[in-house]
């Protein structure tokens, strides 16, 4: 029986341990601090299409939305990831963002993704209380929300069930390697041995890899997100800016932002959202705050009187060509990755997961994985002439 160390047990670690258990690995997930406390617990629970431009993580965007209910229809404890298949509105407050809203959605469709054109009086009758200085919306019915610590908890329930086990309070310090292959993690209560180890450390997974001997250029970028008190039925779908999509796309530094509004099941509504490249700097900005705020009540005037119950920030692991890194590390045989899905993490973890399991036990995935070699240039550049790192 292959021994995998899946090293990280926010919602991708969970994913790919269960996925790996139940393929009849020995599993054993390594945490240092608790499960799905850090990343995943700092997330809005997206699991969405329409985000992606078309191509390689669209098409993981699509095959993790058909995974996701045929996976927590097979949880033991389903009901914690809180699935809500409520569907997205992208509207646009500008005729230009109307018209690139519109091309998105065409090349959307062409890959498959349904996406319908909503005029005022459709766009009203889903949305009452959205402003209604809109040029351009589309809904997409495939977007959904889950829970994510939730889900998270309830995938390492199933990977239990399946015989994962859970070491927590375990930071990854080092490598054991034999013959050019790793063979252990030296962690902070010992080492553990198996004969496959995978990466998913998520935002840690560049520093992680580091520890292990390697070089993975996945780096944190830090998101905002605001909360409200529990309100009426306000917001019936995740509803934002066409400039999202611009947001997430974007490698600039500081501060990206964008109106993204949607309701949770317990009445709270989550304001987003923000994007930045602060480091691990993990202190809460009053000015970016503010502009998440603002850019929300552009889209829902309403809001504008109900009191905001806390806010929260969080890291997500960043690739310089915004795509995930899926596959085996091509300098230490044995090391395996799954991360660098930025704000994505959670609605792609399913697919990451089915693909992740594929490529470990030598099958072809239902996606193209090769997007995501780890030896692409954004994630392991070349070495510089003269020698070291590029």
């Amino acid at each position: 029986m292959t021994r995998v160390v899946v090293l990280g047990a926010g919602i991708v670690g969970a994913a790919c341990a269960r996925e790996l258990a139940r393929a009849g690995c020995a599993v054993t997930v390594v945490e240092r601090g608790r499960p799905a406390a850090a990343t995943t617990a700092h997330g809005e629970g997206n699991v969405l299409v329409s985000d992606k431009e078309p191509g390689p993580e669209l098409e993981l965007a699509r095959l993790s939305r058909r995974l996701w209910p045929r996976v927590l229809a097979e949880l033991p404890d389903a009901g914690a990831a809180e699935w809500e298949p409520k569907g997205g509105i992208v509207v646009a407050t500008t005729e230009p963002g109307a018209a690139a809203l519109r091309d998105l959605a065409a090349g959307q469709r062409a890959a498959g993704v349904a996406a319908a054109e909503l005029d005022a009086a459709d766009l009203a009758a889903a949305e009452p209380h959205l402003t209604r200085d809109v040029a351009g919306a589309v809904h997409y019915p495939e977007d959904a929300q889950v829970q994510p610590a939730g889900a998270a908890t309830a995938l390492l329930a199933a990977a239990a069930a399946a015989g994962a086990r859970l070491r927590t309070g375990c930071a990854v310090l080092g490598a054991v390697t034999r013959g050019g292959r790793i063979t252990g993690v030296r962690t902070s209560a010992g080492i553990v041995e198996g004969d496959a180890f995978v990466n998913a450390a998520g935002p840690w997974s560049g520093e992680v890899a580091a520890r292990l001997g390697v070089r993975l250029d996945v780096l944190p970028r830090r998101g905002e997100v605001l909360v409200t008190a529990p309100q009426p039925p306000t917001v019936f779908h995740k509803v934002y800016d066409a400039g999202y999509v611009g947001a997430v796309g974007s490698g600039a530094g500081e501060l990206q932002a964008s109106a993204v509004v949607e309701s949770t099941r317990a009445g709270t509504i989550l304001l987003g959202s923000s994007r930045r490249r602060v480091g691990f700097d993990d202190r809460l900005r009053p000015g970016v705050l503010s502009v998440i705020a603002r850019r929300a009540l552009r889209l829902f005037p309403s809001l504008a009187g109900v009191p905001v119950m806390r806010a929260y920030g969080g890291f997500r692991p960043y690739t310089a060509d915004h795509l995930p890194v899926i596959g085996a590390d091509p300098d230490l045989p044995g090391l395996w990755h799954a991360t660098g899905h930025e704000g994505a993490g959670i609605g792609l973890s399913a697919g990451t997961a089915a693909v992740l399991r594929d490529l470990m036990l030598g099958r072809e995935p239902e996606t193209d994985a090769e997007p995501f070699r780890v030896d692409r240039p954004a994630v392991r550049p070349a070495a510089r002439p003269g020698g070291g790192p590029g």
